[in-house]
């Protein structure tokens, strides 16, 4: 008699329980599965939430927050914020972009510039400095350098400091690109 109840199956239960010694281990599996697939889940989402605070706990989520305190000074850099701003829309560029390749590379750029407060007629009458500051830099980039998604942004701060540089500091607030299409 001893022989048969070694040659039942490891997974199986004694003929006689009737099945009853298998479910008290699965319903402790269950829980344990579901337990960890809580605790999984619990992890995930709260390492989700620190990662998303803690990108906006930097560089770009620490300007907006000063903008309100700067606005009421009457300054700002934001200027988005500041309805006196003065948007002067400059012709459409097409350059050629420097390539090794036969066929011929360009990229028309439409681009508006917002002018400082109460710098807008100098602006105006001294863009042609700006668009002589632009030519070379971008008749340098090659179609590789926009590519990307950071591309316009690397491209609009380079604008963004050539034309400082042309007219000097405090003339400029920033540069908005409309359409950067390369063909």
């Amino acid at each position: 008699m001893s022989d048969e109840k070694t040659d039942a199956a490891p997974g199986s239960a004694p003929e006689g329980s009737g099945g009853e010694a298998a479910k008290p281990a699965g319903k402790g599996r269950l829980i344990a599965i579901v337990a960890g697939a809580v605790i999984v889940s619990l992890l995930a989402g709260g390492g989700g939430v620190y990662w998303f605070t803690q990108r906006g706990t930097g560089h770009a989520a620490a300007e907006p927050a000063e903008a309100p305190a700067e606005e009421a000074d009457g300054g700002g850099e934001n200027a988005d914020a500041d309805p006196s701003a003065a948007y002067i829309e400059v012709p459409p560029m097409m350059v050629n972009l420097r390539g090794g390749g036969a066929q011929a590379k360009f990229v028309k750029l439409r681009f508006i510039v917002v002018a400082a407060d109460g710098k807008t007629d100098a602006v105006k009458a001294r863009l042609p400095l700006i668009l002589d500051a632009l030519q070379p830099f971008l008749r340098e980039l090659r179609p590789d350098d926009l590519n990307g998604s950071a591309a316009v942004f690397r491209i609009k701060e380079e604008m963004l400091r050539r034309s400082t540089e042309a007219l000097g500091k405090g003339m400029v607030r920033d540069v908005l690109i409309q359409d950067l299409i390369q063909q």
